[in-house]
């Protein structure tokens, strides 16, 4: 994902759940549920997906196709830029998707809570 010219400049929960989200490796994938967790609001899986939705102009970029759902699904795939779909870019880092969801989901996942 590349910056807009003129990129959003996050604050707070937005900026927290960025931080979290760029330290995801590639050929990996974590969760809404565990990047909420991560940042203590355990309950806000929904949150961290309405700030994601708003990463495409973040700069530095935010690699948002890395957060998928607690089933390895691609829930969030219908907001990403029709030129970057979300599958794509995960198969493009080596991660298999097969009908919207991560091939060998749980041998992928990244936990922050005991990788950061």
């Amino acid at each position: 994902m590349s910056p807009v010219s003129d990129p959003i400049r996050p604050v707070g929960f937005a900026s927290d759940v960025f931080e979290v989200v760029r330290a995801v490796p590639k050929g990996r994938v974590t969760t809404y549920g565990a990047v909420a967790n991560c940042l203590g609001a355990k309950k806000a899986s929904r949150r961290v997906g309405w700030v994601l939705n708003k990463s495409f102009s973040v700069a530095p970029a935010v690699p948002a196709h890395r957060v998928v759902n607690r089933l390895g699904q691609l829930t969030g795939a219908m907001h990403f830029p029709k030129d970057r779909p979300m599958a794509s870019m995960l198969e493009a880092e080596g991660v298999q998707v097969q009908d919207a969801t991560v091939v060998d989901f749980k041998a992928l996942f990244w936990d922050p809570m005991t990788e950061l």
